[in-house]
């Protein structure tokens, strides 16, 4: 049984994992396309250009053969969502309508229910109370009045959830003390915050439109709130959270992501109301930062919708917004390697009162002409100096760190060319001046995680060893009975074939079946790499392998006594004694 898993019976646990599709699962954050038995797709854990994420739907398992991540489908939600091992069961259960008994926890067991779990909770009881209070409080009136002037309809308020913190200091912290939440849990959400210097609490969203904002399977993660007049700040978030991430959350993802999927094509806007009058009006492949810049992270959660070939459109309202934007995202969009482009709207408007004015067919056009991000730089730049002599300096100028930032060298010297010849000048001398840049830069290009996979090999027939047992679990027996692990030099690999002994009498796909139980997230990458393989292993294969590997160990045995007799006779002390700790090694190994 799992060590998490004491209030969720294994039995269910089975249940749910066999129920899974794996592919089915992946599928809703990476594209996937078939590959012979396997599905190939863009790793979603790091930046890729070659798809090197691989799932195998026969063995029921992951792995990135680029950064080594590698585990069943419980492992991948995870990583990806950052769930605890009992989230994970849970998210499942709930998608395939498997009841997980409550009724068998015990008090002590239920107090052990994750902090997160409990923050989840909470948030989705308050989207219920903010819900309550904008359709059936006479204090909301005026906050549908608000909506509904600005064009938002009522079936867009209701699939995204809108609701109103009525006015007041404390209604939302009233509301969870009756129903006898803890205010240090309540504290942990965001929702309320500690007086200073005074005992009690107040909330943090008062006379405010809440927004709330959910993760792609449809837990609500945190809130954003609007005042109906111009007081400030005009917008609020939740802070970070447990559960709340703003470097990864992107709002609307989870109305968005089949149409972005299907699209190949992601609009990004900066507010909640862009975003919603985006979807009123047909364009629902789109999605909103939450008052932070686009991160690395968000283009990784983008890229596993839209694909290698994606591309993402950013819409501002105005060109030093589109500048600074397109400045920030350069080195995002290149080390994800994604297609971006800018569209800026024409000046006084921003998405929501574009669309309402021109409406989308308009808006489609102008998204069709958009113009990739340093191609749009360039125009800018032309548009702000002119292209005296003078300005031609000044342009340069504003483009030698655009350039510099891309780490792609054949883009970088297809956009020099393309500032050269715009400005007339040539393009060694644009070259020149991007080095500069360059040059003083420090490349921090983040590398895939090297880990024992890549490191260290392990001896090569032991990890064919590994392989057999998991591929082939039938010849297990014949592994313990003659006490190969014993010979074992790799003290990694060592443990893993003791944990697979332990669990050979697991049922069902039994590399998936071991991901379940192993809490060593190392040790489940590289059962995910061994099982990977091809090999079609019957039982003359594996005595022929184990036969080999007896061989090769004995020999290696015998070759070092004949070391140590020859140290003996030649007096070489030295060697001597470094021959006979590595004796004295092996043979406390093979205890």
């Amino acid at each position: 049984m799992h060590f998490l898993a004491v209030y969720i019976p294994e039995e269910k646990i089975n249940d749910i994992k066999n129920s899974s599709d794996i592919v089915d699962i992946i599928s809703e954050t990476v594209v996937l396309k078939k590959s012979g038995k396997n599905f190939l797709g863009l790793c979603p854990f790091h930046s890729e250009k070659t798809p090197s994420f691989t799932v195998s739907p026969d063995k029921q398992i992951f792995y990135c053969f680029g950064c080594n991540a590698g585990g069943n489908v419980f492992s991948f939600l995870m990583k990806q969502e950052g769930l605890s091992f009992p989230e994970a069961v849970r998210m499942l259960a709930r998608r395939y309508g498997i009841d997980i008994p409550v009724r068998t926890m015990s008090p002590e067991q239920k107090r052990r229910i994750s902090e997160r779990e409990s923050v989840l909770a909470i948030n989705r009881q308050a989207m219920d109370f903010f819900r309550y209070a904008l359709l059936k409080n006479a204090s909301g009136k005026k906050a549908m009045e608000y909506l509904l002037k600005r064009g938002i309809s009522r079936e867009i308020i209701d699939d995204f959830k809108l609701g109103y913190a009525p006015e007041g200091w404390d209604n939302i912290a009233i509301y969870f003390s009756k129903k006898k939440q803890p205010d240090g849990l309540v504290e942990k959400s965001g929702l309320i915050i500690p007086r200073k210097g005074k005992s009690g609490f107040y909330d943090r969203f008062r006379s405010r439109i809440i927004f709330p904002i959910f993760d792609i399977s449809m837990q609500v993660v945190g809130f954003g709130g609007r005042v109906l007049d111009n007081s400030l700040p005009k917008y609020l978030n939740s802070p970070e959270t447990p559960v709340y991430n703003k470097s990864r959350s992107l709002y609307g993802l989870h109305v968005a992501k089949g149409k972005c999927r299907e699209s190949k094509t992601v609009f990004i806007v900066e507010g909640y109301f862009d975003l919603l009058a985006l979807h009123q009006h047909g364009v629902q492949n789109s999605v909103a930062t939450l008052g932070t810049s686009l991160t690395p992270e968000h283009v990784q959660i983008l890229r596993g919708f839209i694909g290698k070939n994606g591309r993402v459109v950013l819409v501002y309202d105005s060109d030093m917004a589109g500048i600074k934007a397109a400045q920030r995202s350069i080195e995002v969009f290149d080390k994800g390697y994604v297609d971006a482009s800018i569209v800026v709207l024409p000046a006084g408007h921003d998405p929501d009162s574009y669309l309402l004015e021109f409406g989308v067919e308009s808006f489609t056009s102008l998204a069709a002409e958009s113009k990739g991000v340093i191609s749009f730089l360039i125009d800018c730049a032309v548009k702000k100096h002119g292209l005296s002599t003078e300005g031609k300096i000044h342009i340069i100028s504003d483009m030698k760190a655009p350039l510099a930032a891309i780490n792609d060298n054949v883009a970088r010297s297809l956009y020099v060319k393309e500032l050269a010849e715009c400005v007339g000048v040539d393009e060694t001398a644009v070259l020149e001046k991007v080095r500069e840049v360059s040059a003083g830069r420090r490349s921090d290009i983040a590398k895939p995680a090297a880990d024992y996979v890549l490191q260290n090999n392990g001896n090569r027939l032991e990890r064919r060893i590994i392989a057999m047992m998991l591929q082939f679990p039938e010849v297990l027996s014949e592994v313990d009975n003659r006490g190969l692990l014993n010979l074992f030099e790799d003290n990694i690999l060592k443990s893993i074939g003791q944990f697979i002994l332990k669990h050979k009498d697991r049922s069902g796909e039994f590399a998936s079946e071991l991901m379940t139980v192993i809490d060593d997230k190392d040790k489940r990458s590289i059962i995910a790499s061994l099982v990977m393989g091809d090999d079609l292993w019957d039982r003359d294969g594996c005595l022929k392998l184990i036969a080999q590997f007896e061989s090769s160990r004995y020999r290696h045995e015998r070759k070092l006594l004949q070391e140590i007799k020859d140290a003996e006779e030649r007096n070489d002390h030295e060697l001597l004694i470094r021959l006979l700790k590595k004796k004295q090694m092996q043979a406390e190994k093979a205890k």
